[in-house]
C-alpha cells in the first residue's frame, strides 16, 4: 500500500473532526495529549488564564519574544482566556464543558472541586463528557496532593537508576522525558474512554498520574525482581541483553550506534568486522551470554569502525545488512534523507514568525491523515470568536472582562 507523506489537501477528511477538546492544561503531559488529538482533526480549545498564560509559551528559546515551544505544543488549537476562580469564569466553563467531547486538566486534585467545577458539576453540564486528569501522582494515594513534574516520575520510575555509567551518578533525561510518555498515553486513554461512550452513551472519569507509563514502558522490571530478586544495574550504552551493542566512534570523529538484537544480525557484524572465529565461542549463541563477553566484542566492532569514517562505516554495514545508525544531533535530523522522505520534520506558516519547521503529526493514515492547520496562537487570540460561537452576547463579553473572568 503506498502512503502520502507530504501536506494532505485542506478538505481532506480529518478522523477526529467531529470531537471538542477542551485543554485546560498547562505544561507537557495534559497539552501534549490535546495536541496529538488536534493534529487528527479534533477541534481543541486552548484555556489559558487571562494574566498566567500557560508556562510553556516561556520555555526554552524563544525569537523576537516568541516562544518556540508553544508554536509546537500549541498547534491546532484555539486560544480562549477564562479565570476559572471567578463565578462569570466557572459559567463560562461549564457552557463550554456542554459543547464538548473531552476535558482535560492537570491542576492539583481538588483543585476544580473547589471551583465547584469538580465531575459531579461537569458530568450534570455533560453526562457525555470525558474528564481527563492528569497529574504527577493520581488522584489518590499518600502522594496524591505534592506538586510534581515529569524529573519526579523519571526519579521515582527507575529510569534514573537504570541511565547512565555504572560507575557514574544516576541520569536523568534532558528533555520532558516521562511527561512526553504520560502524554502519549493520555492520548490513548481518552480514545479508549471515547469508544466506551459509543457502548454507553456516558463519560467518564480518566485518572492519568504521569509516574505510571514511564514505568509501564521499562519492560518486564517488577516481574523480574517478583519472581527472581532481580534488579538491573546501569550498564551505559550496553546492554544486558544482547552484545554488541554501543555506540562506537568512527575514524573522522563521528559516532554511530550498533545493536544485534537478532543472533542473525549479531552474526553478520562479527564476519563484517572480520572476526567470524567468535561467532563458533559457545557463549555467542544467546544475547544474554554475548552481553556477558561484552569487552571482547567491543573491542572488536571498536577497532574495526575506528578505522574507517562515519560514511564507510554506514555504507559496509547497510551491503552486510547488519544494524547500525549514524548519533545524529537536531542538525542531522532536519537534513537527514529517511526522515525527508518522511516529511517528518515539516513546514508549517505561521503569521508571527513565517515558514516554521517542527516535527510533523505522530503517524500517517493512507485515508484520512492528520495535519498541522496552524502552529500555537497568541495568547487569548480567539477568545471573543469562541464565546460568541458559544452564543454570549458582546454585553455578556464586556460583562467578564470588566468581572476580569477574561
Amino acid at each position: 500500500m503506498t502512503t502520502t507523506a507530504t501536506h494532505p489537501p485542506e478538505h481532506a477528511p480529518r478522523p477526529l473532526s467531529a470531537l471538542r477538546v477542551l485543554d485546560l492544561a498547562t505544561l507537557f503531559a495534559g497539552p501534549m495529549a490535546a495536541t496529538l488529538l488536534g493534529d487528527y482533526g479534533a477541534e481543541v480549545i486552548k484555556v489559558e488564564h487571562p494574566r498566567r498564560p500557560d508556562p510553556s509559551r516561556g520555555h526554552g528559546p524563544a525569537r523576537d519574544g516568541i516562544g518556540l515551544w508553544w508554536k509546537v505544543l500549541g498547534r491546532n488549537k484555539r486560544a480562549v482566556t477564562l479565570d476559572l476562580s471567578r463565578p462569570g469564569g466557572r459559567a463560562t466553563l461549564l457552557r463550554l464543558a456542554a459543547t464538548a467531547d473531552v476535558l482535560i486538566e492537570n491542576f492539583r486534585p481538588g483543585t476544580l472541586e473547589k471551583w465547584d467545577l469538580g465531575w459531579a458539576e461537569l458530568s450534570a453540564a455533560n453526562p457525555r463528557l470525558v474528564l481527563t486528569r492528569v497529574t504527577a501522582f493520581g488522584q489518590f494515594g499518600p502522594y496524591a496532593h505534592r506538586p510534581g513534574f515529569g524529573t519526579l516520575a523519571e526519579a521515582m520510575s527507575g529510569f534514573a537508576a537504570l541511565t547512565g555509567e555504572p560507575d557514574a551518578p544516576p541520569t536523568l533525561p534532558p528533555f520532558g522525558l516521562a511527561d512526553s510518555v504520560a502524554g502519549l498515553a493520555t492520548a490513548y486513554a481518552v480514545m479508549t474512554a471515547l469508544a466506551a461512550r459509543e457502548r454507553t452513551g456516558a463519560g467518564q472519569v480518566v485518572d492519568m498520574a504521569i509516574i505510571e507509563p514511564i514505568l509501564a514502558v521499562l519492560g518486564p522490571h517488577a516481574t523480574w525482581y517478583d519472581q527472581l530478586g532481580h534488579v538491573q544495574e546501569r550498564t551505559g550504552n550496553r546492554s544486558a541483553n544482547n552484545a554488541p551493542r554501543n555506540t562506537y566512534r568512527t575514524a573522522d570523529g563521528h559516532w554511530v550506534a550498533v545493536s544485534t538484537s537478532a543472533q542473525s544480525v549479531a552474526e553478520r557484524v562479527m564476519r563484517l568486522v572480520g572476526r567470524p572465529e567468535l561467532i563458533d565461542e559457545p557463549w555467542f549463541a544467546t544475547g544474554v551470554d554475548r552481553a556477558a563477553h561484552a569487552d571482547v566484542l567491543d573491542e572488536a566492532v571498536g577497532s574495526w569502525i575506528a578505522g574507517r569514517t562515519r560514511d564507510e562505516v554506514l555504507a559496509a554495514f547497510e551491503k552486510a545488512e547488519a544494524a547500525v545508525a549514524p548519533v545524529q544531533d537536531v542538525r542531522d535530523v532536519m537534513t537527514d534523507p529517511q526522515y525527508r522522505a518522511l516529511d517528518t520534520i515539516t513546514t508549517v506558516d505561521d503569521p508571527e514568525l513565517g515558514p516554521l519547521r517542527m516535527q510533523n503529526v505522530l503517524f500517517r493514515l493512507s485515508s484520512t491523515p492528520g495535519a498541522i492547520r496552524w502552529a500555537g496562537r497568541p495568547h487569548g487570540a480567539d477568545t471573543d470568536a469562541v464565546l460568541t460561537e458559544l452564543g454570549l452576547t458582546p454585553a455578556e463579553l464586556r460583562a467578564l472582562r470588566e468581572e476580569g473572568a477574561l
